[in-house]
């Protein structure tokens, strides 16, 4: 099966940098999968999931709350202002947390910076809540380990 090596980087390290078949993620213009030999592209992307798609059609799940994505035909680099592995979200934090974001949003705001500030972070608490009860229902196991492991 034909790979490319995905490489996805937060401000704080290399998460992730193997060979993979497959990569899904949300960008500004919709949802993409990328496949090997993808043309060339530069993105951005919106809070959502990162599907990964391993040699033998095993499936790992990460949360990412946006970021930029470079595609060529033999690499996919994700620029992510944050990223989590599906298996390390707390699925209550991040219930409670998008209904912070939302009460503030409903509550507090006094002009379209703020609102437009609690709205991001209700985005990236519900891809979070999103990836963790998909990986809860589905019992995905990731084999992200982080780079150097």
């Amino acid at each position: 099966m034909a790979q490319f090596n995905l490489k996805i980087v937060t401000p704080d390290k290399v998460l992730f940098s193997e060979p993979v078949a497959q990569v899904s993620v949300s960008t500004a213009l919709g949802q993409i999968t990328i496949l090997p030999n993808h043309l060339p592209l530069v993105s951005q992307l919106k809070p959502g999931e990162i599907i990964i798609k391993h040699e033998g059609h095993q499936e790992s799940l990460m949360a990412i709350s946006g970021g930029f994505i470079e595609i060529l035909p033999d690499q996919v680099i994700i620029l992510a202002d944050s990223a989590e592995r599906a298996e390390e979200i707390d699925e209550r934090q991040a219930a409670e947390a998008h209904r912070r974001a939302e009460e503030m949003r409903q509550t507090k705001v006094k002009d379209a910076r703020e609102f437009a500030f609690f709205t991001a972070q209700m985005e990236k608490e519900m891809a979070r809540l999103r990836v963790a009860r998909k990986h809860k229902l589905k019992g995905v196991r990731s084999s992200i380990r982080p780079e150097g492991e």
